[in-house]
């Protein structure tokens, strides 16, 4: 058993398509009309073939009270991997993203989390 698919509720697909692929470098899987919405998965460019993080509209009447607990108590809704949290906190705030918790050390791994302006916290990781 793998992990195939894994991702997050948004706001808005369309951008969260620009700022998933445009400020956070992953490339589109998927992107199939589906009525009003899309199914819409991203991938890392390296490991194109890789698990895929979706999209998913966040029409559902539970998602809103879940994601607004989440995000006033700075929980994140996923973690990324990165080879240096520093780098790409860097770059990210250089593109305008917010952080909501700068770069910390926690023993051995350092993290940030940033808001990706979609109703998410998401939580970048270096050492893991």
């Amino acid at each position: 058993m793998r992990i195939h698919i894994s991702g997050v509720f948004v706001d808005d697909q369309a951008s969260a398509r620009t700022f998933y692929t445009e400020t956070l470098g992953f490339q589109i899987k998927h992107d199939v009309p589906m009525g009003d919405d899309f199914w819409l998965t991203v991938v890392s460019p390296e490991d194109p073939e890789g698990t895929e993080f979706l999209l998913e509209p966040s029409g559902h009447p539970a998602v809103k009270p879940y994601r607004d607990a989440l995000k006033a108590d700075g929980i994140p809704q996923t973690q990324f991997a990165v080879d240096d949290v520093q780098a790409e906190y860097d770059r990210l705030v250089g593109l305008g993203v917010e952080f909501t918790m700068p770069p910390m050390e926690m023993g051995e791994q350092t993290m940030a989390v940033f808001d990706d302006t979609c109703g998410n916290l998401i939580m970048i990781i270096q050492g893991v």
